[in-house]
């Protein structure tokens, strides 16, 4: 009897270890995401350990509205990951910026997660790339539209072979304009800065069409890439565009990627053609399809992705504690995300030239 009370005892501390919760340290707060983190009071997979942010006013602000310890706030980067030593390091101000986050927190062993997409420019997503491999850590990346059950419902046809061949995919992403929807004052000058957003709605929307494309097709990258950009709003947008539609071509599928800061409302929605039958994601539960020619069209609904995956910090908890390995392909890995950015600097490109790049 003692020995199996000793045996429990053990399995029971283990499982303790197991659940331990996962140290975060965030890593700027001008990021109009940043305020998840603090807004998830009945989850305990991570703790906050540290805050890296050098607006002072940015710091009050963020301190007054979530009742704060001031001991969490920290104006040098490197200083806070020796002091507090996160397992993890959520980066939530400009996309340049991810660089040097993951320059800091590599060598330390240290994991990272980024608000999308991975980087600015295609040279920082490879040396991005090659500190994750030299020192082992992992980079995810954040999109919410990994959490929609919606599109694993449409990739599921695909791969189970009901949509037949993919032949044309529309990803339309975006909304009114951050102005419009109010964002932050902070969180505007990011994302109307080129250097600090990498572009205006082609990064911030275009995203989105690039990681699922190349998550449907588990990795194949275009061809060749075609991007149009307008500023429909110069005087609110003087710097970056507002408009943007991409045009990925594949052998033998192309993928038409809209985005914009123009949209009449809020929309992530994906349509996916095949030459057996199609499928719509119109909102993260709602699915429409055409299975086969003599079928009608059907609309249904599904439950939403279970935990953790409606929730990027418990996807960071699972990963960084090993209990759960992320597929090369999945959404959030690094190996797509470097092709995100290969799709969208060639897409800058491609709109600077007015022609179509061919991608190497």
């Amino acid at each position: 009897m003692k020995t199996i009370l000793l045996v429990v005892l053990s399995l029971i501390g283990l499982q303790a270890v197991a659940q331990k919760p996962v140290r975060v340290a965030l890593a700027g707060l001008s990021h109009g995401h940043v305020s998840w983190i603090f807004n998830r009071p009945d989850k305990k997979d991570v703790q906050l350990v540290g805050i890296y942010e050098t607006n002072p006013e940015l710091v009050a602000r963020f301190i007054d509205r979530y009742k704060l310890d001031k001991g969490l706030f920290f104006t040098d980067l490197d200083n806070m990951l020796v002091q507090v030593k996160p397992d993890a390091v959520s980066a939530f101000g400009a996309i340049s910026e991810h660089i040097s986050i993951v320059r800091a927190c590599a060598p330390k062993k240290i994991h990272v997660m980024v608000e999308k997409p991975l980087a600015t420019t295609l040279t920082d997503a490879k040396e991005m790339q090659t500190l994750a491999q030299r020192y082992g850590i992992q980079i995810l990346t954040n999109f919410e539209t990994s959490w929609y059950a919606s599109n694993q419902y449409v990739n599921t046809l695909v791969e189970q072979g009901k949509l037949g061949d993919i032949r044309k995919v529309m990803v339309n992403d975006g909304h009114e304009g951050p102005k419009e929807i109010g964002v932050s004052n902070e969180f505007f000058a990011i994302l109307t800065d080129p250097a600090k957003n990498g572009a205006g709605a082609l990064v911030d929307f275009g995203c989105y069409g690039a990681n699922l494309m190349t998550w449907l097709l588990k990795g194949k990258r275009p061809t060749s890439v075609t991007a149009i950009i307008h500023q429909n709003k110069p005087a609110i947008y003087p710097k970056v565009d507002d408009e943007a539609t991409i045009v990925l071509q594949y052998p033998q599928a192309q993928c038409i990627i809209q985005g914009s800061w123009n949209w009449s409302f809020a929309r992530k929605d994906m349509e996916v053609y095949g030459n057996k039958g199609y499928a719509i994601a119109v909102n993260p539960t709602t699915i429409r399809q055409r299975l086969a020619k003599q079928s009608p069209e059907e609309t249904i609904k599904i439950d939403p992705r279970p935990a953790p995956f409606t929730d990027p910090f418990s996807v960071l908890a699972e990963v960084v504690s090993g209990r759960m390995t992320l597929d090369k392909n999945d959404l959030y890995a690094l190996p797509i995300n470097v092709t995100v950015v290969e799709i969208l600097t060639a897409a800058k490109e491609s709109a600077r030239l007015g022609k179509t790049v061919l991608l190497p």
